[in-house]
């Protein structure tokens, strides 16, 4: 990992997860029903599958519907509505242990910090705002567009960030908690570091083939911070 780091010219976070558990208090459940009841609303509940409708992922939703090509509008409707629901959630969301001291600490030392999300970027930077974050990842945040074919796995917000930092592949490092963040960091050919709160999200970050994982941002600073042994 420490290899990993040193390489870095820049480092690339996926929002929720890696910086702030974005839906620990407005929950991801409410808002995935919320959702489906403004498809009822804008009558195109009958592209919800029954996986859709079971679903507790909004983005699964919204993304499930646009894939059925709706009526224009529709989707921007449904992602406006999640925006304003990510928004609310940012107000409330707990950061993720050590990962201010960690964009801090990289900024500091002269590393670029850019956000890569499937979230809404204004979510992500009225996170920042509210925790005094925002100037080290300034004009770096690169979040959900209304393109929904092109939120991860798809490498888009990877490619956005890099080209905002001016950084190649090979001197950047994707932190993130997803099966999708590191589909994503490989398609972008971006080295990968995992992050996971849980036995369970470690397993299916090795599962799917990544090779460093931490239960703990601690882990990161550490090794930033931290001189070489020997």
């Amino acid at each position: 990992m420490r290899e990993l780091i040193s390489n870095a010219r820049c480092v690339l976070f996926d929002f929720d997860g890696p910086v702030c558990r974005l839906f620990a208090v407005h929950t991801a459940e409410s808002i995935a029903h919320r959702l489906r009841d403004l498809a009822t609303d804008l009558s195109v509940s009958a592209l919800l599958s029954a996986e859709l409708r079971a679903s507790t992922d909004p983005h699964q939703v919204l993304r499930g519907i646009a894939r059925r090509r709706p009526a224009p509008g529709v989707v921007s409707r449904l992602e406006a509505a999640l925006t304003r629901e990510e928004i609310s959630a940012a107000a409330t969301a707990p950061p993720t242990p050590y990962a201010a001291a960690l964009i801090a600490a990289l900024s500091t030392r002269g590393r670029q910090v850019a956000i890569a999300t499937n979230n809404s970027p204004l979510a992500a930077e009225h996170y920042l705002n509210r925790h005094e974050l925002a100037g080290y990842v300034a004009g770096r945040v690169h979040g959900r567009t209304q393109d929904m074919t092109r939120l991860k796995p798809h490498p888009d917000s990877l490619h956005r960030a890099l080209a905002s930092t001016r950084t190649e592949p090979r001197h950047a490092l994707m932190i993130g908690d997803s099966v999708a963040d590191y589909a994503a960091a490989r398609a972008a050919e971006v080295p990968f570091l995992g992050y996971a709160f849980d036995d369970s999200g470690v397993e299916r970050l090795l599962a799917a083939g990544a090779r460093d994982v931490v239960r703990s941002l601690e882990h990161v600073l550490t090794a930033l911070i931290a001189p070489a042994s020997g």
